[in-house]
Order: structure tokens, then sequence, then C-alpha cells
């Protein structure tokens, strides 16, 4: 049981992944300090609801509700991915000056996050801190989100939907020409990876219900049932990556629809239906930046609500049992929780896209159809398994996801040999995360290894060099474990060019029944004068994805350190329809570095 709860939190290396365009909070130093003599309430949320949660936490801080009773309660809002929050509390979240202070209150995207909390507690010998009976702040079902001529193909609304019909699509031959589209390619499957992700979490225990036929009580011999099994792979084998949070395919599908192709990069994503009603209003993130004028897309998504069932994520407002609480802050946690319990506040709910926890306040706009959501939607909702079977199904999903092709290409140029902080330079900890990172293949996954830097190979003006040839990771982990350890830096960065051939080489050896991608790590920019054309790389890096029909290459960017340009390599991401990632601050590199392999 050990083993399978650790493998189920393996989500602590997502608390400080961050892409350059999403992330928890680097530590509360931007929290404001409570009014003297006001008990400082803590809450850390997931981040779907921070703008709201932030909001209301204001408007509390203003109010009358914040002194009941002679007292005074100052909240703070900090953001934190439910899966990292959840490690950290397992752990006692010792690191505030990193992670942010400890909370008194917890809302996760879902209460299954709480039970996993109590039951790595229990395996230690520790009493539970997650409340069991804690109230929902608000909910939102998952849903499968398609492209709307998508879904009419399939004769949505009319005609319920469900994986089996999914699998059925993603195993034809013909593809979306058997649905009268061969323009549209072959079905393609977007899904997040459910170490990390609350929906992805959904979707695999949904898939597990849709296999056995069950709404509800799920078990382990089910999980063990060979039939379960080869439904579970036949939806995972239609997968173009997977990623560690939805935002990936979000904005990727938003980028495709101002180029016209939104059709062929994806048929359908496993999101939470507020993700729909974001989408649909032009802000596929969630979170509207000051000055940021949303534009609604050419092509809409619909919610397809499964027909064998989904679950709801219920966003509860745990307020701890922690040690570290105390009468104050958790009395000061209970008013602010009747404070957004309100009628007045639970509507503020819904105008954000969620259904009210409330069960007083209706649903209304914007979850209607003209968001491409249902309110009298889903028909069935499942229920969450026991966190035995929660945990195996996480073990399990491991060994029935999608295999990989992919290429590690890491940064050996002199800036690498810079120091890095406590007597370490910046290759010396890559290393560590990327020998750290191999532990996360599977055993059928192929993998290779190529380093690059000015003039490094024994070719003139050979710019990169392959130390280990793509092949199956079981049978040479330890010596890409080996290559790795024992790299040096040296010279330029020839960023251009290792992009563009890398790229071109995983095409033209695309092996469709595998997630092709490149992994890119570097600390600078650009440095090679006989290749410096930017829009020549990014055209070269296109090809094939606009437009394709079949999943192509995702080149994966991971900009290291300050010098690394983290702009250019966000394009590059964007130009296979990957994501780029941030690891400015080195000694991130571990959990970044895990965090990008978690596509794969």
């Amino acid at each position: 049981m050990r083993r399978a709860v650790l493998v189920a939190l393996v989500a602590v290396l997502l608390a400080g992944a961050c892409r350059t365009d999403a992330g928890d909070n680097a530590g509360g130093g931007d929290l404001e300090a409570a009014p003297g003599g006001c008990a400082t309430v803590d809450a850390a949320v997931s981040p779907e609801k921070i703008e709201l949660l932030t909001s209301l936490s204001r408007a509390f801080n203003d109010s009358p509700a914040a002194r009941e009773n002679g007292r005074c309660t100052f909240v703070r809002i900090q953001k934190k991915s439910s899966g990292a929050a959840a490690t950290l509390l397992a752990d006692g979240w010792r690191d505030e000056e990193t992670e942010g202070p400890r909370p008194v209150i917890w809302s996760p995207a879902a209460s299954s996050w709480g039970a996993i909390v109590n039951q790595r507690l229990a395996v230690k010998g520790q009493p539970a801190i997650a409340p069991a009976n804690a109230r929902p702040f608000m909910l939102t079902p998952l849903v499968i989100a398609m492209p709307r001529p998508m879904a009419q193909a399939l004769g949505h609304p009319a005609t319920p939907i469900g994986y089996a019909d999914l699998i059925a699509l993603s195993q034809d031959p013909a593809g979306w020409g058997g649905k009268g589209h061969p323009e549209w390619g072959r079905f393609k499957f977007g899904k997040t990876n459910p170490n990390f992700s609350t929906s992805a979490l959904s979707a695999t225990v949904a898939q597990y219900y849709a296999a056995t036929g069950k709404v509800r009580d799920l078990t382990l011999e089910d999980l063990e049932n060979p039939k379960v099994d080869g439904f579970i792979r036949a939806v995972e084998s239609s997968v173009v990556h997977y990623g560690d949070i939805t935002a990936t395919f979000l904005e990727n599908w938003y980028r495709n629809d101002a180029r016209g192709t939104s059709l062929t990069y994806v048929s359908a994503v496993a999101v939470e239906e507020k993700s729909v009603i974001d989408y649909n209003r032009g802000d596929p993130d969630g979170i509207t930046e000051p000055g940021e004028r949303p534009r609604p897309p050419k092509v809409p998504l619909v919610a397809i609500y499964p027909k064998e069932g989904t679950l709801f994520s219920d966003n509860p407002f745990f307020v701890l049992d922690a040690p570290w609480v105390s009468s104050a802050e958790r009395e000061g946690a209970r008013a602010f929780e009747r404070f957004v319990q309100r009628p007045d506040n639970q509507r503020k709910v819904v105008g954000a896209g969620f259904r009210p926890g409330n069960p007083a306040v209706a649903p209304g706009p914007p979850i209607d159809a003209g968001s491409g959501v249902d309110a009298a939607q889903p028909q069935t909702t499942l229920g969450v398994p026991a966190p035995p079977v929660l945990v195996r199904l996480i073990e399990k999903w491991g060994e029935q996801r999608k295999a990989a092709r992919v290429l590690i290409v890491l940064d050996v140029s002199g800036s690498m040999g810079d120091p890095a902080g406590e007597g370490v330079t910046k290759l010396e900890l890559a290393k560590t995360a990327a020998i750290t990172a191999l532990g996360q293949f599977k055993g059928e996954d192929e993998v290779g290894l190529r380093i690059f830097s000015t003039d490094i190979g024994p070719k003139e003006h050979a710019d990169y060099v392959d130390l280990v040839p793509i092949g199956r990771i079981d049978a040479n982990r330890e010596v890409i474990r080996s290559k790795i350890a024992n790299l040096i830096p040296t010279a330029g960065t020839p960023l251009y060019t290792v992009a563009r051939d890398s790229y071109r080489e995983l095409k033209a050896g695309l092996d469709p029944n595998r997630i092709n991608a490149v992994l890119l790590l570097t600390d600078g920019r650009n440095e090679d004068p006989r290749n410096d054309d930017l829009e020549a790389t990014l055209k070269a890096l296109r090809e094939g994805n606009e437009g394709a029909t079949v999943s192509p290459v995702r080149l994966f960017t991971v900009a290291y350190g300050s010098g690394a340009d983290i702009g250019v390599l966000r394009r590059m991401a964007e130009a296979t329809n990957a994501a780029a990632y941030d690891a400015s601050d080195p000694t991130t590199i571990d959990k970044v570095f895990t965090a990008v392999v978690s596509n794969f």
C-alpha cells in the first residue's frame, strides 16, 4: 500500500513545475500583511478559482463578517495546484519560505485529494487533517470538450456520446472520413496526466466505469480484469500527448483556431465544464490579465457529457485539522466559509462559470447552451472510488498509457558551468534532474540522448552529438544515466540548428503508435552565426503541424536559468503545438523537468 500511495502522490513534483504562463505562488512573498490584531487565515486554492476567491477574500476582509463576535479575521489567498498541495500537506508543509505559508483553508479541485492526503498520513501513523464532511464551495463536471462541428458529426446534441463511441472512432482506419470529414484526419484525444491533474484523474475513473458498466463501487478486481484493461488501453492509444495542465491543450487549440486549423490539432480533450465556458468567451487559460480583451474563437467548443456518466470537481472548503491551525484561525476560516456560501456570493460563483455549492442558488448564465454547455447535464453522476482503488488506478495508468518516443536534447554550452548556488553548477543540477526524470518512463518507451554546443562533435562545425540513440528505455536507461552523469560544459549555443534538426529527425522516423517528442533544455540564446534565422527555424518547426491530419512531433522547451531566451523558446514550442516551461530559477529544474516528462 505504501508504494501505491507514493505513486498516486507523485504530484509533489508539480509543486514547482511552472509553465511560462502558469504556476503556483512562488512562496507567498507578495501576500499582504494582516492588520494589527487580526488573525491571518491563509488559504491554498487550486488555480481555476484563484481570481474568484481572491475577489471574495477582499470583499470579506472589508466586510462586517470579518469582525463577527469581536474577532478580526484577515484572509489571504495563494494559488497551489491540487496535487502539489496534497503532497505538501501530507509531508507537513515544511518549507514555508519556498511554498508559501501553511494553509488554514485548503480548497483543491476535488475532495478526492483530501482522501488521498488522509490515507498517506494514516500510512505514517498520523491523524487525518482533511475533514470528511467539507462543504463544496462550487462544482463543475468533467466533460469531453470537442469543436462543435466534430460533435455535430457524431450526432450531438440529439445523440448521447460516450467513451465507447470515441474508441470506435479512434480505431476506424478511415478516421473522421467515416463521418464524412476525411479532411480532419484521424480521431485525436488530448488528456492530462492523472498524477498531476484533477481532470485527468476524473477522466481515468470515468473510463474505468465505462469499461465495467458500473456507476459506483469500482473495485480492485475490476481494475485487474483483462477486458477492462483492454478498454482503457484503447482510449489511451488515441492520445496525442499528455500534459500537466489542460491549459496546454486549450491554449494550443486557441492559437490553431486563429490560424483556421483547430479541427486538425486535436479532436477532443477531457476538461472541466468551466474550461469550455472560458474557452468560448476567448479566455482559454481561465485567467483574464489586466487590459486583456477576450476574443471568442471562430470554432467554439461544446461540452460532451459522457453517456456512461461523469464526476464532479466539488471544490471542497477544507478547514484543516492541522497542528498549525489555532482556534482563532479556525473560527475565522469558518466565518469566511459562511461568507462565500451566501447567495449573493454564490451568484458570483455562477457568473464565473461554476455551478453553485449552495443548493439554494440555481445555475444560470453562462452555464447555458450559448456557452456550449448544458445545465441539465450530466444525467448520471459517478461515485468516487475508495482510496485504495483510486491509488491502484493511478498506478495502473502508468502501465496503460500510450508509449512514447522521445529525444532528450541537453545544452552543454559553457554557461552551463556557471554556479547555481550552494556550491553546484547549473549543469550539475540539470544532470540530477534529468537522471531523476528518467524514472518516469515505462520500459517500452523509446528514449535517446543528444547534447549540443558549438563545434562539439568530431566533425568540423558539428553542433550536436548523439550520445545514446533512441531505443527502448528498459535496455538503455543505465547507459543514458551514465552519459548524463559525465557531461561537462563547453563552448556556445547553436540553438536554432539543434532544434530544427532534432525535430526533423523525429519527424522522419515518426511512429504513429507513440507520442513523438523532443525535450530541449537550454540556459541561453542562439549564439551560432552560421544559423541566426529564427523565422526560418519556426517555419521548419511548423512543417507537419499546420493542417496536420496525423499527430506530428512536439518540441517541449525548458528555459533554464536567467539567461535563457524564454520568448524564443515559447515560440518554438508553440510552433509544434507543445508547451514551454520556465526554470529561470535553476533550483526548480528537478520539478520542472519532471513536469515536462509528464507529457509523454
